[in-house]
Parts: structure tokens; sequence; C-alpha cells
């Protein structure tokens, strides 16, 4: 009986010179597999975790690039893997999901990019994921459990459903075996006849002081839709957290680059910032700063908004904003559709300039 074929990493590293050949295809969920690919010379791989690759696809209507995170760890380097996703209208993710099978060549170009935790080491994690932003993280989650280190990860996860929470199992296996790292799922609705005790609903800020009560001290990665991460960028900044120490990767264009990384100009309350809030129902007009609530404004000037939780949850304090614009960062106790007609939480409203209120 012979024993098990071994590689050892003989040579040179793999180079996008050489096509890469399809080794494996793992269903993940419903539209989401892992494609695992060898270098035919036998080449390893080098890269750092969080890194992507642009693959060359052969589509019927000719070639077209797209770009892919790896998820697979160069802790494992005798092959290269990417999960990916198909989206409504995503014509080269699924034509690999429906036709790219082991054995079959392709080009790829990098590996590239400057989202990884490489270059920002630090002792203790948060990672923040949507979506098949999932795939980033998992390869960084690898890479410090094959290090033979303990991790220090508060791993968060948004997805539609349990069933749709990408590399659960294998999560789990990991969490099951050591105690740093933390698994905190979300979901936005539960899988018929399944039970599940995890979260639900959508990421706030509550729930993230829940899931990860000492998210000051951490480093933070965050990867997934746009809406997405403006979101937890927006709950972030409210909670007072250093935004230097937070990092994302855009689905849409990842940097390949320091200089390809954009800037986040994002909106932030500012406490030297003068504003005004007129409650025009009550004839009353009162200056406050940008950092001050409309809630915190309407009481110092002695009128009554009806509420609650004061943290953007129960929904009790919602007025309608006639003109202006406020900061909000709510905790799902409004809709978008409600937004969208211009009802504000005054409670985590913040008038940016002049605003008027239905009050």
């Amino acid at each position: 009986m012979t024993g098990p074929v071994t590689r050892p990493l003989s040579g040179p590293a793999w180079t996008d010179a050489e096509a890469l050949e399809c080794a494996m295809v793992v269903p993940e969920t419903a539209d989401t597999a892992t494609f695992t690919f060898r270098a035919p010379s036998g080449a390893w791989f080098d890269y750092q975790p969080g890194q992507f690759l642009t693959l060359d696809l052969p589509l019927p209507g000719g070639n077209v690039q797209r770009t892919y995170t790896i998820s697979s760890s160069p802790s494992r380097p005798l092959s290269i893997g990417i999960t990916v996703k198909a989206q409504t209208g995503s014509l080269a993710t699924r034509w690999m999901l429906d036709h790219l099978r082991p054995g079959m060549r392709i080009r790829a170009y990098g590996p590239a990019g400057v989202f990884t935790n490489h270059r920002h080491p630090a002792g203790k994690y948060l990672f923040i994921s949507a979506g098949s932003g999932i795939t980033p993280m998992m390869s960084m989650t690898t890479w410090m459990w094959d290090s033979g280190e303990m991790p220090d990860i508060v791993f968060v996860h948004a997805a539609r459903t349990p069933s749709e929470i990408i590399f659960r199992q294998r999560l789990e296996g990991m969490a099951d075996r050591v105690p740093g790292l933390q698994l905190r799922f979300t979901v936005e609705e539960t899988d018929p006849f399944r039970a599940w005790t995890g979260y639900r609903g959508r990421l706030n800020q509550i729930m993230l002081g829940l899931m990860a009560p000492d998210y000051l001290e951490r480093e933070v990665f965050c990867c997934g839709p746009e809406p997405f991460m403006q979101a937890v960028r927006d709950m972030l900044g409210a909670l007072g957290f250093d935004m230097e120490r937070y990092h994302q990767e855009s689905f849409a264009a990842p940097a390949r680059n320091e200089a390809e990384v954009p800037v986040l100009d994002d909106v932030v309350p500012d406490e030297t910032a003068r504003a005004e809030v007129v409650f025009a129902l009550s004839g009353v007009s009162a200056p406050c700063t940008e950092t001050d609530t409309v809630l915190a404004v309407a009481k110092a000037s002695g009128l009554n908004i009806p509420s609650g939780c004061t943290f953007g949850l129960c929904g009790t304090c919602k007025v309608m904003k006639t003109e202006g614009e406020v900061h909000m960062v709510h905790n799902g106790g409004i809709t978008e559709d409600e937004i969208e007609e211009g009802y504000i939480l005054a409670c985590c409203s913040h008038p940016m300039g002049r605003v008027v209120v239905a009050v």
C-alpha cells in the first residue's frame, strides 16, 4: 500500500504568467461555490490573506475580467481558492457556477490588494461582513488559525437567512476548538422549520455592543455591500470608535495599492459647527450645535416629543422633517420607506445646519 502523495514546496512561487487549472468545485450555499485552483507546473502560491485575484473568464460573448477575493489562506500554499456568489444579473459568476469544472484552465492576474491584517497587526480583531464579504475574513481567520497561536477575533456576519451563511460549518468547527474565535451571526429572516437562536435583524449599535463589548479595543475589518459598510461606519463613528483603526474592502472596486484606497468622507457631526432646529407647529426656533440631537433641543426648548429608548430602537420619537438635513444613526426604529417620506427619529438625528420639523 502506498502512502499519500505529497507536494513539498520546491521551485518558484506561482506568477500570473501561468494559467490556473481548476482542481475542485465545492458548493457552499445556494448559488455559492468555492473554486480551488492549482498551478499546472506545481508552483506554490504566495500572497497575503485578504487579497484578491482577477480572473479572465471566457464568456460566450467574449472574455471578461472579474475580481474575486481569495477565500483560501497562504498558510496552505499548494492551491488557491475563491468563493463566488451569483447576484441578480451576474453574468460572469453565473458562468463560473454553470460551466467552470475541474481540469479547465483560465488566466488569472494578481494576487493584489491591501485589505489584509498583515498590514495592520493587532492583538484583537473585529471582523464585520455581509453576504460574500465574508471571504477575506475567512482567509484572515484561517491564517491566524494555522499560525498555531490563539486568535482573538470577534467574527460578526450578516446574512439573509441562516442557510445563506457561507462557511458556517467550517467556522463553527474552528470556534468549537478555540475560545478566541467568537462567532456572532445575524439574519434578516429564519429558515422554515429550523430553530435559530442567534441574532435577528439589521446589524445596529446595540447589537454590536452585545456582540463585542470591547469593540473600542479592536482593529476593525469590514467587507460587504456599500450600504452595509456605510451603516457600519456610521454606527462606529457614533460610538466613538477611532476610525484610523477601521479598514474596509469594496465589492465594486477593491484597492490594488494604498493610492487606490478611497478617502472615507463620512458625515461626522462637529461640536463647534452651529445649527438650528425650527419646531414649525410650536413656532419655536432654537440654536444648537451639530452634536445635539433634535430630541435634546426640543426638551431644552420646553417642548415634548414622546420618546422611549433614546437609542433609535423603539421608534416612539418619530417626527416629520420638512426642511434641511440631519445625520441619523438609528437602530431599526424607522424604515427606509419612512425615511424617504421625510420622517426622522428625534433621539438620534443631529441637525446639519438649519432643520425644520413638524413639532
